[in-house]
């Protein structure tokens, strides 16, 4: 069975770009275009082996997502990777604080994405 992964960015060429370099890896995608979004999809979902989410997106942020993740038994324990453009040491508090697993700033290295989820994810 393939590693599922959950995408949430309001970019679709970001949703594009991360998808591409998971699918590659030969995980299946499940997107979000916002935190709200993700919220029901990952309840579709069920259960996904890793969360990749930006900061800074409409409607529900990424920092009320995983917190939201975090409240929900299925995911309570799924790696999270923030993936956003800041880089400001409260912003990666706040996020840990939130329950993200790790902080990666774009423009992002596919290799490096592949290698911090290979990190976090169990085996």
């Amino acid at each position: 069975m393939a590693k599922r992964a959950l995408i949430v960015d309001d970019s679709a060429s970001m949703r594009q770009m991360v998808g591409f370099t998971l699918e590659s890896a030969g995980f299946e995608v499940i997107q979000g275009i916002n935190g709200e979004d993700a919220i029901d999809a990952l309840k579709a979902a069920g259960k996904v082996d890793v969360i990749v989410t930006d900061l800074n997106m409409p409607i529900m942020d990424g920092l009320a997502f995983i917190k939201e993740v975090r409240k929900m038994p299925s995911a309570a324990f799924t790696p999270i990777l923030m993936l956003t453009t800041e880089s400001g040491e409260d912003r990666k508090m706040q996020a840990k604080e939130a329950g993200a697993t790790g902080w990666i700033v774009k423009p992002f290295q596919p290799e490096v994405l592949l290698k911090v989820i290979q990190k976090v994810m169990p085996s």
